[in-house]
């Protein structure tokens, strides 16, 4: 293989790996705000990031900052026990003198692991001076035995440098820094006499570590072959030829019985090889994502056992975060059958290629088997020097491990991702499925499940903290059904069965949570734990995603709000599920959203109300599961004027009428008594004569005491009567008409309430449109 030459050389490599036909859900089914979490948090204490599950005892430990911690795993709001392990005024002015500061010379408990008599190894940063001590727990009481012994190389001097720790047997592996600089970092079984890593950069290159776990691989294994201790972590790639340094994601092995070389490699691992693991981001051009975090969900036989990582960018020009899967299987394949790269010297310069040559025997990096015992070697101190030297020039292995799945099983856009734990969970169709709850760096929890059928789905995002900060560690406790999450500021418990979230038949079955099922007698959507399966009051459609069998849900009531002319309305509309697409409609009718309808976000703000606006809003969202549409009514408002106000249009109305008739009854008057002073004669022009007569002068009297009213005024002045009375009597026409017609509307909206739509599938040409009416 010619070595690579250029960023674009590996970038062209690296989506060259990058399969087709990943399964992608970037956005939870439904977000949620998990108020009624029980939480723990102590004044004075912080940085709850280090925990381990006692099942047995029902304790939850967390190691903190100062202070050991056991909670009651039902009800981590009940703390059993605490005990505090405080560095003294003299360790905190030593190490204030070495140029740290005073967070960084506390106590940060790293490491918390029960031994096989019961107690825990407890160790802690003591102020830049890593100690150990032993813990018991007994009749709810912590007690630390006093026993301090050395901490280095168990835990890293710096609080806020990565570490990660094992219990194998009665040994503890680890892998953390062993000087104060934090510079020297090693992978270390801490036995008698004790193997470690070498100080190469060929074996560890500026690394930080994820995590530790071991695979038990001798269990019925007919090559008599080791188990297996796997370390994940990340570190600056020295087989590409860039300009710039990248980081990228190791998967790293050891054998347990590995003893070291006699001659070459004493008390070093002979067995220590490393692979990239790559989790390849499609169509995104950027450098490779790097592990944050991975989990072991493990099976009965070992080698279908899978490890769930998530990756997270390594630049700021990407905000993708991916979670794959890696079978121990493929792994092991990697490590027993992969080539090695070497180191080659080209113009003064290092490169990595591959090797091409003899390969010593037994193959180097290879555990004890059958086959190697075939051959005279019990141990690896029997291993020839040719194989040890091989191994330690250069344990890289070519390629990368793929994921299981051929690629990504989520693709998640915002906010990192950074811890992950795994359930496996028997749905009420006895099909095995994959819970995953995934943590991110903005303290939420996301659910996601990866279904028997292959498609893996975010059905939930729980908010488990009310600030921003990341969570830092994840547990699940299955006995219990309860997950645990940890952060800088606390801990919070939240239920891994959640059905009661699910308010209707048709949330519950979209939802396709494997825990939960449509429990038709309840008429509750309830969990499937220990119900047999098959049961015939509970129903899922995990695969179809079918809700057709759902009752009919009963039409929802709307809300009356009452509203003043000229004020804005603000109507509320949360949707079961983020994935639908929501839809306002007035008096049945889509409503054309411009001018002074305004979505915000799912709502609607009506600005500037006016008295045509009062009639019934219904927010409707459409949703597509598996090839189905389904709608339905997420809310439905009346909006009615102010009764106030509804007097006030009367009263203005009537008046206005009532103007009119008036101004025309004193202009009908004036007409008659003109007529009856001034009858007209036959053929004769009244109004002529009028204006030709001399004795009759405007304002004047005469003689034969009668008076005479003129219409000189009465004409200026009668078109602008008449005027006025028709147009008071339109105007208090129409204020009755508009009236009478929004109280008419508001009985036809009532009628309309007592209607029930139909929900029936109708097909077309590709889905299914199933109308679930007002829910």
């Amino acid at each position: 293989m010619a070595p690579l030459t250029s960023l674009r050389d590996f970038l062209v490599l690296f989506l060259v790996l990058i399969p087709l036909g990943e399964v992608f859900a970037s956005i939870p089914r439904k977000t949620v705000q998990y108020d009624n979490a029980k939480i723990f948090r102590e004044n004075g204490s912080s940085n709850y990031s280090t925990m381990t599950l006692r099942e047995d005892l029902g304790v939850l430990f967390i190691g903190a900052r100062d202070a050991v911690y056991a909670l009651d795993l039902e009800d981590i709001s009940s703390k059993k026990a605490g005990v505090y392990w405080q560095v003294s005024e003299e360790q905190n002015t030593s190490c204030k003198s070495k140029g740290k500061d005073s967070m960084e010379c506390q106590n940060y408990i790293k490491t918390l692991q029960t031994l096989h008599d019961g107690r825990m190894l407890v160790c802690g940063t003591n102020a830049y001076n890593p100690t150990c001590d032993y813990m018991t727990y007994a009749n709810g009481t912590l007690t630390l035995e006093g026993k301090k012994e050395e901490g280095r190389g168990k835990v890293p001097f710096d609080p806020f440098q990565r570490s990660t720790s094992v219990m194998v047997g009665t040994e503890l592996y680890s892998a953390t820094s062993v000087n104060f600089l934090g510079t020297e970092q090693v992978l270390q079984r801490h036995s008698s006499p004790a193997i470690r890593t070498e100080h190469r950069q060929s074996w560890l290159n500026k690394p930080s570590f994820v995590q530790l776990d071991v695979v038990p691989e001798s269990v019925n294994n007919l090559d008599g072959d080791d188990d297996k201790v796997y370390m994940f972590f990340s570190e600056e790639a020295m087989e590409f030829d860039l300009p710039d340094q990248i980081r990228v994601s190791r998967v790293a092995r050891v054998c347990k019985g590995d003893l070291g070389g006699q001659r070459t490699l004493q008390q070093k691992w002979t067995s220590y090889l490393k692979a990239r693991l790559d989790c390849p981001v499609p169509l995104e051009p950027s450098l490779p994502a790097i592990i944050q975090d991975i989990f072991l969900l493990k099976d009965q036989d070992w080698r279908k056992s899978v490890f769930y990582a998530v990756f997270s960018p390594q630049t700021t020009t990407s905000d993708l975060s991916t979670v794959c899967a890696f079978s121990v299987a493929d792994i092991g394949k990697v490590f027993s059958e992969g080539r090695y790269m070497t180191p080659v010297t080209m113009e003064s310069e290092t490169r990595w290629v591959t090797h091409t040559g003899e390969e010593p025997v037994p193959r180097p990096g290879t555990c004890m088997t059958n086959a190697v015992r075939d051959l005279g070697i019990e141990h690896s101190l029997d291993l020839p020097d040719k194989t040890l030297q091989f191994v330690r020039d250069q344990p890289l292995l070519e390629g990368a491990v793929p994921p299981l799945t051929g690629g990504p099983l989520l693709l998640q856009r915002g906010a990192k991702l950074s811890v992950i734990v795994v359930d496996r969970v028997m749905a009420e169709d006895g099909e095995i499925h994959h819970v995953m709850f995934i943590g991110t760096e903005e303290g939420t929890v996301q659910k996601a499940v990866q279904y028997a059928a292959g498609d893996t789905v975010i059905i939930q995002e729980t908010q488990v903290f009310q600030t921003l900060e990341p969570i830092k560690v994840l547990r699940l406790s299955s006995g219990t059904g309860q997950l645990y999450a940890g952060s800088g500021s606390g801990v919070v418990q939240i239920p891994v069965r959640d059905c009661g979230r699910y308010g209707s038949c048709l949330d519950c079955i979209l939802a396709r949570d494997p825990y939960c099922a449509w429990d038709t007698t309840l008429a509750a959507c309830s969990s499937v734990l220990n119900l047999p399966t098959g049961s015939r009051n509970m129903y899922q459609s995990l695969k179809h995603a079918d809700a057709s069998m759902c009752p009919r849900p009963v039409p929802m009531k709307p809300l009356t709000l009452p509203f003043n002319v000229g004020s804005s309305i603000h109507l509320p509309c949360q949707p079961a599920s983020n994935l639908a697409q929501v839809s306002w409609h007035f008096a049945k009718q889509p409503l054309q959203l411009r001018d002074r309808y305004q979505m915000l976000s799912q709502d609607l703000l009506i600005v500037s109300a006016l008295a045509s606006d009062a009639g019934r809003y219904t927010c409707q969202s459409l949703e597509e599961v598996k090839g189905r549409l389904y709608t339905r009514t997420e809310a439905a408002y009346i909006l009615q004027p102010t009764k106030t106000l509804l007097v006030l249009q009367l009263s203005v109305a009537l008046l206005s009428v009532l103007l009119g008739v008036v101004v025309l009854w004193s202009v009908r008057g004036h007409v008659r008594l003109r007529a009856r002073i001034h009858p007209a004669e036959p053929g004769q022009n009244n109004n002529n004569n009028w204006r030709t007569d001399p004795g009759c002068v405007p304002g004047s009297e005469v003689n034969n005491n009668h008076t005479i009213i003129t219409i000189e005024d009465m004409e200026d002045n009668q078109t602008a009567r008449v005027s006025v009375a028709l147009l008071s009597m339109i105007l208090g026409s129409l204020m009755l008409w508009n009236i009478s017609r929004d109280q008419l509307s508001h009985r036809v909206f009532r009628m309309e309430e007592g209607l029930q739509d139909h929900m029936s599938p109708v097909n077309s040409s590709s889905d299914t449109v199933i109308h679930m009416g007002d829910i």
